[in-house]
């Protein structure tokens, strides 16, 4: 069949019920992306025959003949096309998955022809799950909010280093390159929620042509570990195995096929025969924890594996309090409490899961993966394979979204087993399926609350009791459920409380790390409460808040006034974030529509800057010979900005352009250590180590340039005259006696005897917190349930904004993934832990229609223990949105919504029972 492909003709023959994507992909055209493959997300986009299609769902056979033109054919990044330039301006793009398609789309005549009304409807096929497509806005109107190159320093809106490539394909993504002799490997799951594996049988499976091995519990290590990675791997219970006989939910791994293409692995699993011992099972949490249920973990040593309470299904549990609960109640002169829930949540990142595996030229193992956390899987497959760390390589390319859901160890371990027992290159791809039936989900919670207060407004108890649905294994759980009743507690003020959390096990699919890490479910009830609290006090809840929150001097606990912590109320800016939302809401907003009922609601959140016990960073500067400077660091970058940020540090502290700073990240054999780029981590302790270093490598830099400038060159004493220009000022090497002066990077490159380097290192400890304080403007459709956002103000307390644009662009992103939580999104099953929700269609991301613009504020504070005063950002924006959103949908219909999502349906429902005099 011959096709073109962006101009060059193109010889190809499709398999039977290919589809334009793969064939292309096939030919190097890496630029085409797999979101979905159902036609759902747009990640695929390209022109055939000059009319945008998803190349997913277009059949490969009728290319006979076309022209197909992709992203990397409408402009290269010398030379852009005018939509992607607008694209770069805008900054419109975060982790860059799905930017090829959706500038693919912005390309095409009835988009450029289209007026603003039309805008969401031609972008309905095209998702974005970072940005809350506001710079995407941007850009489709040709709105500049970034710095052009050569210049910008701290404080100013620098572009990304890889714009230009990800606006054009050519940056490359997790299996974005061709390796030679790939084999692919794919998983046969389990039929049942909670089964025992009789006997295994894979001789058909082998015989078929094209297989290579077929892999099972008899082939992996029985070593248990977690999937949930972090700096200390204690925190995790080991609960996990490679391969595991005993199947604790639907679509666990029995088998695993490697072969020459995904089809025929696919093949070869339907050929394996397993005969199962199916075992009872348990879904709900409650029953899971009651007498008598079935124990999913009970053959498990609750030390050793560091388990609460296996015998009652209890994967952790506090149970703690401070003060007298019941006295600070009965000296309270109003009582609020209620029960609030909350569903499965899927991260629904465009990339999926994803990883490659070789055997390099001297047989050491590497793996190229889509991970947050390359330097923590290296350790841990280190430890389950019983292999030496330096005989392993794990990186990352540029990851397309992971919101905590690339924490995990879910792809890696297989791939490095595969590779191990065959000596292929094997290659293991999640589809958009799997990332809704076996990647992990946010925990579903039970929050029950109980508030009292003075008449003034004073607290006097709260007592919280969460119950959390870890699903079959428990990777986070621990840290999910302490860390989601700390902050949302110990922000306020309170001389007597209770909390009472226990997560539990259950045959459901696994939960996991998710934005905000547990604070987004427990505060949607206690911020609900608050509201309660405030109406039945007569009080505005701004007011509430205030007369409520901790302040500089208090001290940061939940249920220990003597525990020892390293939390502080360093920079603090609630108190401004306040005042802003508050002034920011009364100004109003879009009119209610006739009929529609009005209301207005806000919320608040706290949040430690960086997770605890120890986030590291260790980072090396290296001045190369061409005066361009050379900076290795662990994070990975998956449109969390840290690329940005950590060139921006560079280059405002040796004075010179982002675009001399050459980034090499998230790779085990560059920077020596990174814990991982989550809980906010990357600009808070990989930016203060990339900052310390920069500071370093300018003394450095100055010293040599001294002792260079008075030394003997030639047959004179003449001292090293050479200068370089920087902002039109020449500056000589003498210069340099004069703390003020510019660098002279490129001259004491060219002659200093070797490269100067320099390394630092951050910790992550002490930690400050963070604030957001969002506010809501709503009119509800009392006939349908339709929530409409009237006007949307987030203020945040980020500390010095290194970065405007991006920083905006992080909080609009959080509020518009929480924006779909709150309000769209849930993982459905069927109550016998089998997935019901399997595909974008059924699963409401927000769209670009869904989305309304929020308006973004900034506390102005500095903080002392982040770089140049920074605060961390990534996770905050999404804590209070649901909530606050709660809140003014209960003050615009008079009725409390108590569970997420907040669907039309729910939302008709309340109003109608309450028309009906249902309360």
């Amino acid at each position: 069949m011959r096709f073109s492909v962006n101009g060059q003709p193109t010889e190809a023959e499709p398999a039977p019920g290919q589809c334009l994507r793969t064939l292309l992909r096939e030919q190097e055209h890496f630029d085409v992306k797999k979101g979905c493959d159902s036609g759902d997300c747009g990640a695929c986009g390209v022109f055939v025959d000059g009319t945008p299609v998803h190349s997913c769902v277009y059949p490969a056979h009728r290319m006979e003949g076309r022209e197909v033109t992709t992203v990397a054919g409408l402009g290269t990044p010398e030379r852009l096309s005018p939509v992607q330039q607008r694209f770069v301006d805008a900054a419109g793009f975060q982790c860059g998955f799905c930017t090829a398609g959706m500038i693919v789309t912005a390309s095409s005549a009835e988009v450029q022809a289209a007026d603003d009304a039309d805008l969401p409807r031609l972008f309905k096929g095209n998702l974005c799950r970072c940005t809350g497509y506001r710079s995407i806005d941007d850009a489709l109107h040709g709105v500049t909010t970034t710095h052009a190159r050569g210049g910008g320093g701290i404080g100013a809106s620098v572009r990304a280093p890889a714009a230009e490539r990800v606006v054009t394909g050519t940056e490359p993504f997790t299996l974005d390159f061709t390796t030679t002799g790939l084999t692919h490997l794919a998983v046969l799951g389990s039929p049942h929620a909670s089964a025992r594996i009789r006997s295994l049988d894979a001789t058909e499976a082998l015989a078929l042509p094209g297989v290579h091995a077929v892999l099972t519990a008899a082939d992996s290590p029985d070593v248990l570990f977690s999937t949930g990675r972090h700096e200390n791997r204690l925190e995790d219970p080991d609960d996990t195995r490679v391969f595991d006989s005993v199947l604790r939910f639907l679509g666990q791994r029995v088998a695993a096929v490697v072969a020459d293409t995904v089809r025929i692995a696919e093949e070869a699993c339907r050929l394996i025969r397993v005969e199962y011992e199916v075992l009872p099972a348990v879904f709900d949490p409650e029953e899971a924890r009651a007498p008598g249920a079935p124990l999913l973990h009970g053959d498990k040593d609750p030390f050793e594996h560091r388990i609460a309470a296996p015998e009652r299904n209890v994967v952790a549990q506090k149970h703690g309090e401070l003060g007298d609960v019941a006295a600070g109640l009965a000296e309270a002169d109003v009582v609020v409490s209620g029960m609030w829930r909350t569903g499965r949540v899927a991260h629904a990142q465009l990339e999926t899961h994803a990883s490659r595996g070789w055997l390099d030229a001297a047989g050491r193992l590497v793996v190229r993966t889509s991970s947050q956390v390359p330097y923590l899987v290296r350790d841990e497959l280190a430890r389950i394979f019983s292999l030496d760390r330096g005989a392993l390589r794990v990186f990352t390319a540029r990851v397309g979204g992971g919101f905590g859901g690339k924490q995990e160890l879910l792809t890696e371990d297989l791939v490095t087993l595969a590779v191990l027992r065959t000596g292929r290159p094997v290659q293991y791809e999640f589809t958009r399926e799997d990332e809704f039936t076996i990647a992990t989900l946010r925990h579903p919670k039970r929050v029950s609350v109980t508030l009292g207060a003075r008449r003034d407004g004073t607290l006097t108890a709260m007592a919280v009791d969460v119950l959390s649905d870890t699903g079959a294994y428990g990777n986070h759980g621990p840290g999910v459920m302490f860390h989601g009743t700390h902050e949302s507690v110990s922000v306020y003020r309170v001389p007597n409380r209770r909390v009472d959390a226990e997560a539990v096990y259950t045959n459901n699919p696994p939960s996991g790390a998710f934005r905000g890490y547990g604070l987004g479910q427990v505060l949607f009830a206690v911020e609900s409460a608050m509201d309660d609290l405030a109406r039945e006090l007569g009080m505005d809840p701004f007011e509430l808040r205030r007369r409520n929150v901790v302040v500089p001097g208090d001290p940061v606990v939940v249920t220990d006034a003597d525990e020892e912590s390293d939390l502080q109320l360093s920079g603090y800016g609630l108190d401004q974030c306040l005042d802003l939302a508050e002034a920011a809401v009364a100004e109003g907003g879009e009119s209610a529509p006739d009929g529609w009922l009005a209301g207005t609601g806000m919320a608040l959140s706290m949040i430690a800057t960086m997770p605890p016990r120890g986030h590291f960073s260790e980072v090396r500067l290296t001045l190369e010979r061409d005066g361009s400077v050379s900076l290795d660091v662990g994070t990975a970058e998956f449109g969390n900005g840290t690329s940005t940020v950590h060139v921006q540090l560079v280059a405002e502290v040796l004075g010179t352009a982002p675009e001399q700073v050459r980034l090499r990240q998230s790779d085990t054999d560059a920077a020596a250590y990174d814990t991982g780029a989550f809980g906010s981590a990357g600009t808070v302790v990989a930016g203060k180590a990339v900052h310390a270093a920069a500071l370093a490598l300018r003394e450095a830099i100055r010293a040599a340039a001294k002792e260079l400038g008075s030394t003997p060159r030639g047959d004179a004493n003449t001292p090293l005259g050479m200068s370089i220009t920087r902002r039109g000022v020449d500056h000589t090497l003498d210069a340099l006696v004069d703390e003020q002066a510019s660098l002279p990077l490129a001259a004491v490159a060219a002659a200093a005897p070797s490269p100067l380097a320099a390394v630092a290192t951050a910790s992550g400890t002490p930690r400050s917190l963070a604030f957001n304080v969002h506010a809501f403007r709503v009119a509800v459709d009392p006939a349908t349930g339709e929530v409409r956002i009237l006007r949307s103000v987030q203020a945040a307390d980020a500390g010095t904004v290194l970065n405007p644009q991006q920083l905006r662009g992080q909080v609009e992103g959080g509020t518009a993934q929480a924006l779909g939580s709150a309000l769209y999104e849930e993982v459905r099953t069927d109550g016998e832990g089998r997935v019901t929700t399997r595909a974008y269609r059924n699963y409401h991301i927000p769209q670009f229609a869904d989305v309304p613009r929020t308006e973004v504020l900034f506390a102005s504070t500095h903080d002392e223990l982040g770089p140049l005063g920074a605060k961390s950002m990534s996770e905050a924006p999404y804590n209070p949105v649901a909530p606050a959103l709660a809140n003014a949908i209960r003050d615009a219909i008079g009725v409390r919504p108590r569970e997420l999502p907040m669907t039309r349906e729910r939302i008709w429902r309340l109003v109608s029972r309450r028309a009906e005099g249902d309360g």
